[in-house]
């Protein structure tokens, strides 16, 4: 074990867990809800009204509380989908679900720069998994046509991310969809960074879709809605199935019944303050701007920017430079991200403005200079 941490120590790879330093670039935190007063006033509220902190036990015992449901039926509206379920976390959510759902003879088929959580939970699974390129696809078609002419004849999983937490950019769902028609798949789409600020009132990517049999989405609470845990939408079938097979839901905790209720505010808070997803997207746009007029290219066309530093050793160096000037922004290094894409991420948020953005631009191109980018 000991040798094992010297040498991700030899390799640059060692992590440890840091305060929060400075103006925070780092965050999911999108909207700046998670510091809300309409986020403490629902939890405030909610005690006072007898909602307990923990929930204590499994779902399935006899721990599942009124928040859970009414959080769970205004997601499902709000989403447009059949059902919503309530997991802890966005791990949580898409673990269980692809160990169990996908079954023996069926084949998974992984976009490359997915999750962990994604990762993990298709090594154990019963299916057959394939790894395809980055947004490639016609590599996924491919995939399944040579699986089914090798003699596969199970269901077909197909899991990307929508917008990727690390590269910044878009998954092509309109491809995928067309894919999923024509070769009958289910596609599983993590929302994780799209939830909350893509979409009309920030419904996420796949709103269009919503509803459909063969279409599961994972959308997580911890991130743009600025509460904790994860909701799994899907049909009526796959949510009965979740409820009766994956052990992580049968035998864990259930989530806080507090978390329910604040994830339930923020939902209310993206129907009725559409001014900060545009605030938002103003600022995005700001961004990607004063990062052209630098004579830059900008690393992606999102509110996620990568910029890549290549060693893990730039990344360990860079980050706590602009660290020590006032910025917090983490280094990106492997597995996290594959070998050579070693980056700094910087997100945009409504917690910072854009005097904030152009003085953490400056910082970083001096930081940056003469370097790999």
């Amino acid at each position: 074990m000991w040798q094992g941490l010297d040498a991700l120590k030899e390799d640059d790879r060692l992590r440890g867990i840091m305060p929060r330093i400075g103006t925070d670039f780092s965050p999911s935190d999108y909207l700046a809800l998670a510091s809300a007063p309409r986020m403490k006033t629902a939890i405030l509220t909610a005690l006072e009204a007898g909602t307990p902190i923990g929930a204590g036990g499994s779902r399935l015992l006899r721990d599942n509380y009124e928040e859970h449901e009414c959080f769970e039926a205004e997601a499902a509206r709000f989403f447009g989908a059949q059902t919503a379920l309530f997991f802890g976390g966005g791990y949580f959510a898409s673990f269980p679900v692809l160990t169990r759902l996908p079954q023996r003879h069926n084949l998974l088929v992984l976009e490359s720069l997915v999750h962990a959580n994604t990762h993990e939970g298709a090594r154990p699974s019963r299916a057959a998994f394939r790894i395809c390129a980055h947004k490639d696809p016609q590599a996924i078609e491919s995939g399944i046509r040579d699986w089914r002419a090798a003699g596969g004849a199970g269901q077909v999983w197909i899991v990307v991310e929508s917008l990727y937490s690390m590269d910044g950019d878009f998954a092509p769902l309109k491809d995928l969809l067309a894919i999923e028609d024509r070769h009958d798949v289910f596609l599983v789409v993590d929302e994780a960074d799209a939830t909350g600020v893509c979409g009309e009132q920030g419904r996420g990517l796949t709103a269009p879709y919503e509803g459909r049999e063969i279409l599961l989405v994972v959308h997580t609470c911890g991130e743009a809605l600025g509460a904790a845990g994860a909701l799994v939408t899907a049909s009526g079938m796959l949510r009965d199935f979740i409820i009766n097979r994956c052990r992580l839901l049968v035998f864990a905790t259930a989530p806080s019944p507090l978390m329910a209720v604040a994830a339930r505010e923020t939902l209310l808070i993206l129907q009725e303050e559409p001014e900060r997803q545009q605030r938002l997207a103003k600022l995005v746009a700001f961004t990607h701007w004063e990062i052209v007029a630098r004579g830059e290219r900008s690393p992606s066309n999102s509110l996620i920017l990568p910029y890549i530093v290549g060693e893990n050793a730039s990344a360990l160096r860079r980050a706590p430079a602009l660290q020590a000037r006032g910025f917090d922004i983490r280094g990106i290094i492997p597995p996290t991200v594959p070998s050579g894409t070693v980056c700094l991420r910087i997100s945009s948020t409504l917690n910072v403005g854009e005097e904030e953005v152009r003085a953490m631009l400056d910082a970083l191109a001096e930081e940056t200079r003469g370097g790999s980018r």
